[in-house]
């Protein structure tokens, strides 16, 4: 899949209002504040990011979760993290802000901060443009919804379908996604707002948006850092004429399935859309023992610098690959039994180089753009993929020169 089949339509949610504005946060004449709206009666949840150093509005939308939110509030530009008490009281503010001007409470609001750590948010601004991005509230604004979230983004990320039920009701899922650096999740990752107007409790909702996240968000990275600022929202404006959904059922298989797609769809457009990347990266290890053994190999070989540098050279010095699944810390590791493949190419078989193949067969496949590393461990059944890019120039660059 390549990113541009990410440009598809995004279909409108039942139940759920986008209005954006700019805000000047971080500089003038692009949208940078984003209002989401779910009707009366819908359900929330959301994962949230497991920085000990979490950001203000983190630590707010936590506390207001229980509240039945109705209304999220984001704006790029600007982390409100790291800034102590004045970032809590700041966050607090805009969450009465934005409650006074649609008649809620502030408990029902789910504050979102993205970009500069360690800046005080410009509370004025942002109290200044609320009204402006209430006034367009629509149910069609999902492309600049998109647009007002992204930081170093290079592109909106945006993911959709439409499901039917049994009963013949269709169902629709669509979302947005931020996220280009600082991606190591470790409980979604980046911001990500999905909505439905399927008719889900809150505590199933919650389930399974942990269950998803989980399976897609926390399976990508791009540098192994994890922001202060993450989080993902799974909103349900409960408008499907039909039964709530229910664990067991083949309508919620369906309609779970249909959430999966779309977060892995995100996920997959956040990583190629990666600060500086050149190469998007399929990871898949099979045969280990259990499933944190088969995520800890991944992610090492996803997080080594030199692979990842390697493969921006195109160059298939598959030692580099070796020695992280060598640290990646196997409790004895029977390195006899481990394969490697580079696409279709058998690269390494019982620990060593395997007979017959080429440094040619290597530099053809790391020439690709999508390429696959697959590693046999051996040892058991369990199986996972997890998915990065590679280091570039521009990303040194585009990270050297974020402040400025």
């Amino acid at each position: 899949m390549t990113q541009d089949e990410f440009a598809r339509e995004a279909h409108p949610v039942a139940g759920i209002r986008l209005g954006t504005a700019e805000a000047g946060i971080k500089r003038q004449g692009r949208k940078d504040l984003l209002i989401i709206e779910a009707c009366e009666g819908a359900t929330c949840a959301a994962v949230f990011t497991q920085n000990a150093f979490c950001a203000a509005p983190v630590q707010v939308a936590r506390k207001h979760l229980v509240s039945n939110p109705r209304w999220l509030l984001i704006n790029s530009g600007n982390a409100n993290a790291g800034t102590g008490p004045q970032g809590l009281l700041d966050a607090y503010a805009t969450c009465e802000d934005l409650a006074k001007s649609v008649g809620a409470i502030p408990s029902q609001v789910l504050p979102f901060s993205t970009g500069v750590i360690g800046e005080y948010l410009p509370v004025e601004k942002i109290r200044d443009a609320i009204p402006r991005a209430v006034s367009k509230l629509n149910e069609s604004s999902w492309e600049s919804a998109a647009q007002a979230i992204m930081t170093t983004d290079t592109r909106p990320k945006i993911a959709s379908k439409i499901v039917v039920l049994s009963s013949g009701a269709p169902v629709t899922v669509t979302g947005i996604a931020k996220g280009a650096g600082m991606i190591q999740p470790n409980m979604a990752t980046m911001l990500a707002f999905v909505a439905t107007d399927a008719k889900l409790d809150q505590s199933i909702l919650q389930e399974l948006l942990v269950d998803v996240a989980d399976r897609t968000f926390n399976c990508i990275t791009i540098d192994g850092d994890t922001s202060t600022n993450d989080a993902c929202v799974l909103l349900a404006s409960c408008q499907v004429d039909s039964q709530s959904l229910k664990p067991g059922t083949q309508d919620y298989e369906l309609f779970s399935a249909a959430v999966l797609s779309v977060c892995s769809d995100l996920a997959e457009a956040i990583v190629r859309d990666g600060e500086g990347a050149t190469k998007f990266i399929r990871i898949l290890v099979e045969e280990a023992v259990d499933p944190s053994e088969a995520r800890l190999v991944a992610k090492t070989i996803a997080h080594s610098p030199l692979v990842k540098t390697a493969f921006f050279a195109s160059d298939p010095n598959w030692g580099r690959i070796l020695a992280a699944i060598g640290r990646a810390g196997c409790q004895d590791l029977i390195i006899d039994r481990v394969s490697v493949w580079l696409d279709d190419i058998l690269i390494v078989e019982n620990g060593g180089r395997a007979l017959g193949y080429t440094e040619l067969q290597g530099a053809t496949v790391m020439k690709r753009k999508d390429i696959t590393i697959k590693v046999k461990l051996g040892r058991g059944c369990v199986s996972t993929s997890v998915l990065t890019c590679d280091f570039s120039y521009d990303y040194v660059r585009i990270n050297a020169e974020y402040r400025t």
